[in-house]
């Protein structure tokens, strides 16, 4: 299994407040809550497109999460606690980004109750300084595009970006096991610093044990032999292994390679 953290951005155009909307919000909330009583907002989690850690979620992925995202919350940091919790996601579906762009696109739609704690961060949303957004999920596949190794589970010398007969090595993420949450975050100015993914296992088909990307099996800041750090999934996780406890170490571990 890969952990993924991504980027995205908050959209101009909220959703309007319609019934049908309110109701979607009010399937989250504890209280029948009022158009007057929310701010709600759009982002774009995730796209088809090759990024800049020359990787791609494959349509079939995206469709897979949208429904995972629903119910998740809007985090600080990323950081797990209470007072960190600054929305929570309602709906969210697989759109194209424009007319003529054939590009998918997995759009969120968050909430957050209007009172005097939530004001600042709704000023700075509508202010567009709080932009940028980091989405968290979890995938069980992730196919290198030059030898079709499963680079979550096995290991292959093909770095993302690199090119190899004239053909850049992209990273294909496919089949979603979790969504975690999102969270508001500055855009780090390193591009490797939003890349917080586990790559491992037995050797690909090419048995090359070197030229993993960044964070991966060959990562000399993994374990002894390549392996990944404590608390790091390499693999597909123990079938008996407690949820929570492995979303928790997840997390631990985006934390401890972000900054």
């Amino acid at each position: 299994m890969s952990k993924v953290d991504k980027f995205g951005v908050v959209l101009k155009a909220a959703a309007p407040l319609d019934e049908g909307e309110m109701a979607l919000i009010n399937d989250q909330a504890l209280k029948i809550l009022t158009p007057e009583e929310v701010f709600a907002f759009r982002m774009v989690a995730a796209t088809d497109q090759v990024d800049r850690d020359w990787e791609r979620f494959d349509g079939e992925c995206l469709e897979a999460l949208a429904p995972m995202f629903v119910g998740r919350p809007v985090l600080m940091d990323h950081r797990w606690s209470a007072d960190k919790q600054t929305a929570r996601i309602y709906a969210a579906e697989v759109e194209r980004a424009g007319r003529e762009d054939k590009a998918l696109r997995l759009v969120l739609r968050a909430y957050m109750v209007r009172d005097s704690r939530s004001a600042h961060t709704i000023s700075a949303i509508e202010g567009g300084i709080l932009r940028e957004v980091s989405v968290g999920c979890a995938v069980r596949r992730a196919i290198c595009s030059i030898c079709g190794t499963d680079k979550a589970t096995s290991r292959c010398h093909h770095v993302p970006g690199m090119e190899y007969d004239g053909a850049p090595c992209v990273v294909t993420l496919s089949e979603p096991v979790d969504a975690y949450e999102v969270s508001f975050c500055a855009v780090p100015s390193q591009p490797p610093a939003g890349v917080v993914k586990q790559y491992g296992g037995e050797d690909g088909p090419e048995g090359d044990q070197g030229g993993a990307p960044p964070g991966g099996a060959g990562d000399p800041d993994g374990g002894p032999g390549g392996e990944p750090p404590c608390g790091a999934s390499g693999s597909a996780p123990d079938a008996g292994a407690d949820q929570e406890a492995r979303k928790a170490l997840a997390l631990l571990e985006l934390e401890s390679r972000r900054y």
